[in-house]
């Protein structure tokens, strides 16, 4: 897992070091519906660019799980969020 591009707007640059290939970072965006077909972002896009590597974790465990954002902790490591100790 890559430790570069961790903040704001960086979500292109991350996800092209983690997958080794703007060309695939660009087509998982599309995918995702997070990118348009000419290389734009669409307005979820815009919203997810400007969060954090880790303000993005937190937000997929949470959408998963259904718990508050701030039952979670991140893991730069691995790019996860787990449930903080104690959390039930």
């Amino acid at each position: 897992m890559t430790m570069k591009f961790l903040g704001r707007n960086q979500l292109i640059d991350r996800l092209t070091a983690q997958l080794g290939s703007k060309e695939k970072a660009h087509d998982l965006l599309k995918k995702r519906g997070h990118m348009k077909e000419d290389r734009t972002l669409t307005p979820e896009g815009e919203r997810r660019n400007r969060m954090t590597a880790e303000e993005r974790a937190i937000d997929r465990a949470s959408s998963a799980s259904g718990r508050p954002k701030a039952h979670y902790v991140y893991d730069p490591r691995t790019n996860r969020a787990t449930l903080k100790p104690g959390v039930k």
